[in-house]
């Protein structure tokens, strides 16, 4: 087997050899000068690990429980828009990839698939995200929708009044090809994102068509009323807005700067995990997205006080490769790297991964 194909580094690249320049800039870039995109890589080199010996590591687990759902890995598929761009399948071969790995499955609500069809294909944890539209009625019917098909939890994206200043969609003048669209919703009100001009950017504009940016903590109550669905914020990075969460009785927070596709130069989402997770009760669930490619990754941010990451870009670069196959590689991957390190650092529970193992990486960084 080529080395390449031992890291997700190797899937990366030849996942860029054979998507076109378009569609693989609109999945990988970031917003503005892509400060935060970077960095949030850049945080893991922060820290060293810090190995125990003369522990029986003979048999390690990363299963946990989310919500109450198990999980075999503590991995989730983050939500993603238009997994057809890249595969014929899209999601439905994303579910079916998550489940046989034991991860959990966020469907996006911009799903290039129904999502009773994702449903279908899902034997594991699956959740919906949502965005905050201006038409309440396209967004009630929706969690309506998900709730008869089986899913678990509702995850609201608050960090998106508007859509980040994305440069490489503007030079692209990237639009939504009309063979891909969000199934899930009215054409009419998905038609900006699938509008071509030049130095503009079609998902942007149907953002600023249907997005509502007068979202605050009190509309909460609207989408409760609607729903007996647990509830997770998705987009938080502070201690203030992780304590409003708790108050306002969310079930759990995702530490999320949106890969770095909305606010350029806002915190790495590793630094802000500290703060959140200290900031909310013990028992409230804190998960991590952002800038994870390594098992090693993923141990640090569990011992951090991540519940459970997401990954995002990864995933299609799986999708685009082997298509189901090549998203369980992916997961796979990630599964066999972090009972590695949980093995070498002799901690081979997910409960014995805490602030212990870590230390400030002693020299310079990159």
């Amino acid at each position: 087997m080529p080395v390449g194909e031992l890291t997700l580094a190797g899937i990366e690249r030849a996942a860029r050899a054979q998507l076109p320049p378009e569609i693989w800039d609109f999945i990988e870039g970031g917003s503005g000068a892509e400060r935060t995109m970077a960095a949030n890589r850049q945080m893991f080199a922060r820290y060293a690990l810090r190995p125990r010996t003369m522990v029986d590591v003979s048999a390690c687990s990363p299963a946990r429980t989310l919500l109450g759902a198990p999980l075999g890995l503590p991995v989730g598929i983050a939500p993603m828009a238009y997994h057809r761009l890249v595969d014929p399948e899209g999601e439905t071969a994303a579910a079916r990839a998550a489940g046989r790995a034991g991860a959990l499955l966020v469907a996006g609500m911009f799903a290039s698939r129904t999502l009773e069809e994702i449903a279908a294909a899902a034997t594991g944890p699956l959740w919906l995200q949502l965005y905050w539209l201006r038409e309440r009625a396209a967004l009630a019917a929706l969690v309506e929708r998900a709730e008869a098909a089986g899913y678990s939890a509702l995850v609201l994206t608050v960090d998106a009044p508007r859509i980040g200043r994305r440069l490489r969609d503007l030079r692209n003048g990237f639009a939504i090809p009309p063979a891909v669209r969000a199934v899930n919703l009215d054409p009419a009100l998905m038609s900006a994102s699938h509008r071509v001009t030049s130095g503009g950017s079609g998902i942007a504009e149907h953002a600023r068509e249907q997005f509502d940016p007068t979202l605050t903590w009190s509309d909460l109550d609207w989408l409760r009323a609607r729903t007996r669905l647990p509830l997770v914020l998705k987009g938080v990075l502070t201690a203030e807005d992780a304590r409003l969460a708790a108050e306002h009785g969310v079930d759990a927070v995702v530490v999320s700067n949106h890969g770095g596709r909305q606010l350029d130069g806002a915190l790495p989402s590793l630094a802000a995990l500290p703060e959140v997770v200290d900031a909310v009760p013990a028992d409230l669930p804190v998960l991590l997205d952002g800038g994870v490619r390594t098992g090693a990754d993923i141990a640090v941010a569990l011992a951090l006080g991540a519940r459970a990451i997401l990954v995002g870009r990864p995933v299609f670069w799986g999708l685009a490769t082997e298509g189901e196959a090549g998203v369980h590689r992916v997961l796979d991957l990630l599964r066999e790297e972090l009972e590695h390190t949980m093995a070498l650092l002799g901690r081979p529970r997910l409960a014995d991964l805490d602030r212990t193992v870590l230390a400030p990486w002693p020299g310079p960084v990159g």
